[in-house]
């Protein structure tokens, strides 16, 4: 079976619910971000070194963009076009990271 079989994109009610357990994460469009701000570069590329592990090990990936010291990550499910339960999973181990860093 498929990892992402019985994955589907989510609707408003389930995203703002999803929201609510992810603090400074946003809709945007249809997909769900939030900026993280480091002292410098190489800490910021530390933590986005540590995210692409993590995306890696769930087999599912986040846009990211890195501005010296700010990391913006972008979570959604290209198969459906929109925010699935994989992103929300994804959004809080990347908060995770983010805590341990």
């Amino acid at each position: 079976m498929a990892p992402d079989a019985g994955i589907k994109a989510m609707d408003e009610a389930e995203l703002v619910d999803a929201l609510i357990e992810l603090p400074g994460w946003e809709l945007k469009g249809k997909q769900i971000v939030k900026s993280y701000t480091f002292k410098d570069f190489l800490q910021a590329m530390e933590f986005v070194n540590r995210v692409a592990e993590t995306a890696q090990a769930d087999n599912h990936h986040p846009d990211i963009h890195i501005t010296y010291n700010k990391v913006k990550i972008a979570c959604w499910t290209h198969k459906f076009n929109g925010v699935s339960r994989l992103d929300t999973k994804l959004a809080a181990r990347i908060d995770g990271v983010f805590e341990s860093s």
